[in-house]
């Protein structure tokens, strides 16, 4: 028999798990699909050379390396295979929580001015750049009850957002270390303001969690003593305590399912059992894709039927575009005392002095110290150019500077590109036979030009702060999608310029919601996953209130 619920909610990330928890606790009956596992601290391990941090020879979050190809589209024409450990997959993790188990957990609100971008600054030549449906003043709410019931540690007198906010955070910041000292220096003589990092971390037990024991495995692994917040171990253990809520894992959604007349349904997932691929169907009065923006365009165009034959909401062609993340530049630098304890989380100090207000340049960003970095991360990736990669001279570089280096990177405004999207290879399909998701395209170059911008005051923070030496490459165009990964069902007023209205839901689908960073218009010079839970929140207390 086919069961019936109020909500389908396909995806236990960010923001479906807040979807469920609320839901479930405004009394609805809900069915959470997650494609991934649901995995322990213990399963998911510590291996340094397999994680969500450094992927090239496998990860520990998935989704699992075989079966979950996707077709890569370089700037010649030509597609690529790739799978999900390879450069060019544009990856998010595949389990209970999604990425909020493993991510670094920056909490960033999105400014006032990343709602009106366009209004700001006009709309550069072949970018889909728009402003929000919604401003920030809507939004603040439920970037508050994000903080609070999730978890945030921040500063109230230093923070970002101290004449925007009307409550403070719920835990005091990070503790400081070596490297935010060394910066802070630099900063004070270039005139600059800082402030610690809001970070969904425990700085002290809270909500029966406890403290973070500062191990130096945080981003790319799980917590071991459950410090970090995600919706792993907050809004979805709530939603599951109600008993109206059932959570399904190893569950791939195939299609949204639709009647004769085009009306959603429900939707058919596919799972493994006894070595068969079982197809089962389950009907509801909702259906919630948050699978985040690759994946859920890929379920959306998916779903074709007589009355949409090119997938759900893309009546106009707009699943998919706009594909966006960040660019995220920055530099390394080598000091002559010791920066770095080994302690996590590691990033302590940022300065958003460059966000907006940059002249000729649209938007900004924000820069910070690093996450702890492992050995081999620091090895691949931070290195000196002249540095030999092997033999003693390398095992003496990294023994002498590993220590002493600083790393300062940030996210910076992309600037939307309708060619960098998603779209359906319908000749590759997945381990469930399901057609996988192509990308093609690159940022805007106009992205690349804030990025450089940005490059140069990372450059010039690291100098004042008294490096002997600076190296990190300049940005060049290319895709920027990855962990923030947004914009393919962008929310908007007009079913001629976005997929959703200003609630999530897909034009012209009275039960058809979005919730993830599908739904940004512009991704913001931030993290966005506090983002992502405040439109959930937001959202789903709108869902309850009409079922």
């Amino acid at each position: 028999m086919t069961k019936t619920y109020d909500v389908i909610i396909v995806g236990a990330g960010a923001g479906g798990g807040i979807m469920a928890g609320v839901l479930a606790e405004a009394g609805k009956h809900v069915l959470l699909l997650e494609r991934g596992p649901k995995l322990s601290f213990v399963e998911m391990g510590r291996d340094h050379l397999r994680n969500q941090r450094h992927s090239p020879y496998g990860h520990n979050a998935g989704p699992e390396e075989n079966g979950n190809p996707r077709v890569l589209v370089d700037a010649q024409g030509r597609e690529h295979l790739v799978k999900p450990h390879e450069g060019g997959y544009q990856n998010n993790a595949a389990m209970v929580g999604g990425g909020t188990q493993v991510y670094g957990a920056q909490a960033w609100r999105f400014r006032e001015q990343d709602f009106r971008m366009a209004s700001t600054y006009g709309v550069p030549e072949h970018s889909s750049l728009a402003d929000w449906p919604l401003d920030y003043a809507e939004l603040a709410p439920y970037y508050e009850q994000a903080e609070w019931e999730i978890g945030v540690a921040g500063d109230d007198e230093a923070n970002a957002y101290k004449s925007v906010r009307v409550k403070g955070f719920p835990l005091p910041p990070i503790p400081g270390n070596p490297s935010r000292s060394v910066l802070q220096r630099g900063a004070e003589k270039l005139g600059w303001k800082t402030h610690p990092v809001p970070m969904l971390i425990n700085t002290k037990p809270y909500l029966g969690r406890p403290a973070c024991v500062q191990c130096s495995y945080c981003v790319g692994f799980s917590c071991p003593s459950n410090g970090k917040n995600g919706t792993q171990n907050t809004l979805i253990p709530r939603g599951l305590s109600t008993g109206n809520c059932e959570l399904i894992t190893h569950a791939m959604t195939e299609r949204v399912d639709v009647d004769e007349r085009g009306n959603v349904t429900g939707v058919t997932y596919l799972k493994e059992q006894e070595g068969a691929i079982v197809r089962e169907s389950a009907r509801a009065k909702v259906v919630i894709a948050s699978s985040g923006a690759i994946e859920t365009a890929r379920l959306l165009l998916n779903s074709r039927s007589a009355m949409h034959q090119n997938g759900l909401g893309n009546e106009h062609d707009l699943v998919g575009r706009s594909l966006q993340g960040h660019f995220y530049p920055g530099v390394n630098g080598l000091f002559e005392e010791i920066t770095h304890d080994g302690l996590g989380p590691g990033v302590s100090i940022a300065t958003s002095q460059f966000n907006h207000g940059n002249a000729g340049i649209i938007g900004g960003g924000m820069l910070a110290n690093e996450f702890t970095k492992l050995p081999i991360i620091f090895w691949r990736g931070s290195l000196p150019p002249d540095v030999p990669r092997w033999g003693a001279a390398n095992k003496r570089w990294m023994r002498e500077n590993f220590g002493r280096t600083i790393h300062i990177m940030g996210p910076v405004q992309d600037i939307p590109n309708p060619e960098c999207r998603v779209q359906i290879a319908l000749n590759v399909q997945d381990r469930f036979g399901i057609p996988v998701a192509k990308l093609s395209g690159t940022t805007h170059p106009e992205t690349v030009r804030t990025a450089q911008f940005m490059y140069e005051r990372a450059r010039e923070w690291m100098e004042s702060s008294g490096a002997t030496r600076v190296w990190g490459g300049p940005p060049s165009l290319g895709m920027s999608a990855g962990q923030h990964q947004a914009g393919t069902c962008r929310m908007g007023d007009d079913p001629m310029s976005s997929v959703t209205d200003r609630w999530g839901r897909v034009h012209a689908h009275d039960n058809l919601y979005v919730a993830d960073a599908s739904l940004h218009v512009t991704n913001g010079g931030f993290n966005p996953v506090l983002t992502v839970m405040a439109l959930a929140f937001r959202s789903a207390k709108n869902i309850a209130k009409q079922l």
